[in-house]
């Protein structure tokens, strides 16, 4: 398993309306390719000079279907958010692979 991770820096003026648009609009429209299996929106919790930084988690299987995302998805979904938050925002993406997964022992 991979995690597709695209954290922002958005600027104060459009916090709002970003968060809502990413939650009703863009992250949807990511998740309804098919590709990811689930995701996750956190709060970078940093003292910041300016804006709020973000990481945004995309669970997918491999790294052909990624490779599938990023030539039939990526850039048109990556265009909207720039035309509609161009020059209120920093972004970068990484690509991270889950090695292993720990949970809570239950105590009985």
């Amino acid at each position: 398993m991979y995690i597709y991770n695209v954290t922002v820096n958005i600027d104060d003026s459009v916090h709002d309306e970003w968060i809502t648009w990413m939650q009703e609009t863009h992250i949807p429209d990511v998740i309804n390719t098919g590709l990811f299996i689930s995701n996750r929106f956190c709060k970078v919790m940093v003292d910041e000079e300016s804006g709020t930084t973000y990481s945004i988690q995309y669970l997918i299987k491999d790294l052909e279907t990624f490779k599938l995302y990023e030539e039939m998805y990526a850039p048109t979904l990556q265009a909207e958010h720039t035309a509609k938050f161009e020059g209120k925002f920093v972004a970068f993406r990484t690509m991270l692979k889950l090695e292993r997964e720990f949970f809570p022992i239950e105590e009985e």
